[in-house]
């Protein structure tokens, strides 16, 4: 359960939903505008990292420490995408 406004724990985890939803609102946007594909991959990670603050904000209120598990796995697998998103920019630029 999310503490109440009125304290001081309660009004940083409203306020940092608040900001996490706004970035990934903005994130959302440019990855609807965003003219290039390396535009688009950035704004998944940010898309990720956004999601896995949240995650993190609810793992505060609740104190739920499974969920730590699933930012842990989307981290992950957005590591490996740009991994594999960097080599594959590598190869095409040798290729020019």
């Amino acid at each position: 359960m999310i503490p109440p406004m009125n304290t001081p724990l309660g009004f940083a985890l409203h306020f940092s939903l608040v900001c996490l939803s706004l970035a990934y609102f903005a994130a959302l946007f440019r990855l609807l505008k965003g003219p290039t594909i390396p535009d688009r991959i950035i704004v998944i990670d940010l898309v990720a990292s956004a999601t896995m603050g949240i995650i993190l904000v609810f793992i505060v209120a609740t104190g739920k420490t499974i969920y730590i598990n699933v930012a842990l796995i989307i981290a992950l697998i957005v590591f490996m995408g740009n991994v594999a998103f960097a080599k594959y920019l590598k190869k095409t630029m040798q290729n020019d």
